[in-house]
Formats: C-alpha cells, sequence, structure tokens
C-alpha cells in the first residue's frame, strides 16, 4: 500500500467510489476540479495500481477541512482509512496547517471511532447538515503540530 497524491489518472476511480460510499457523492467534474485548486490536498490509497481510497482537503491560511474519506469494500478494516488520515495530518501540518476540522453524521459509528481513536474531539454540532437521509453532523477537531 502506498499514499500518493491524487493524479488526474485517478480521478475516475475516486468518482465511481464518491459514488458506491455516498448518498450525495461529488460527480467526476467535481472532483477533478480538486487537481486545480490551490488550496486541496487530495491524498489516494494504492495497492497494486488500483485505487483502495481516497482523503481530500481544502486549506484556508492555517486550518483545513477534510472533506472526503472513502475505502473501498474491498479494502475496508485493514488500516487504510487511518493510514490516509494520518498522512493527511503529517502532509498538511508541514505546510504550517495548524487546525484540521470535519463533519461526520451523527449515525457512523465507525468513522467516529476512527475520528476519536486519532485525537479528533467533538466541538459541535450541525443540525439537519446532511441530505439523503437528513442528518445532523458532529463537528470535529484535530490539533496540529509538525
Amino acid at each position: 500500500m502506498r499514499i500518493v497524491k491524487m493524479q488526474p489518472e485517478h480521478v475516475a476511480a475516486v468518482a465511481e467510489m464518491e459514488r458506491q460510499c455516498f448518498s450525495d457523492p461529488w460527480s467526476e467534474k467535481s472532483v477533478a476540479s480538486e487537481l486545480d485548486n490551490p488550496l486541496s490536498l487530495w491524498l489516494i490509497a494504492e495497492a497494486d495500481g488500483v485505487v483502495a481510497g481516497y482523503v481530500g482537503s481544502q486549506t484556508v491560511l492555517d486550518s483545513a477541512d477534510m472533506m472526503n474519506l472513502a475505502v473501498s469494500q474491498d479494502f475496508r478494516r485493514q488500516g487504510i482509512g487511518e493510514q490516509l488520515v494520518n498522512s493527511l495530518t503529517e502532509a498538511l501540518a508541514e505546510k504550517g496547517v495548524k487546525t484540521l476540522l470535519l463533519e461526520v453524521r451523527i449515525s457512523n459509528e465507525p468513522a467516529k471511532q476512527l475520528y476519536q481513536k486519532l485525537g479528533f474531539e467533538i466541538v459541535g454540532k450541525r443540525p439537519r447538515y446532511y441530505e439523503k437521509p437528513r442528518e445532523d453532523a458532529l463537528i470535529l477537531r484535530k490539533e496540529l503540530y509538525a
């Protein structure tokens, strides 16, 4: 397994995984636009040339938002999500980012357990944040140190 920055050849696989994992997925065009966004950092977990998972973020000043994290059904329960988040936090800290924020569905227990394990703390709630189905989000934060 290797973690690399997202490249154009990864976009179709990431968009397909979005469709498989989320009820309101990003389009291929939206994923591709992140390649040209200077505020974005997307990382890919590759296993023998196959996209096993990805994580995406956007940074403004010294704070970043983790927007997307997904692992393919075939690669779950292997620590890939943890590797992706750790790689992202390291890369962001090296760029001077001090805080990483994210939203997670209040019902997504596996994700909440992962984020707690990785040192994220609940700092708030966004009522009715998600659609399909409508659901509240928890806001989580992690302080980064270079």
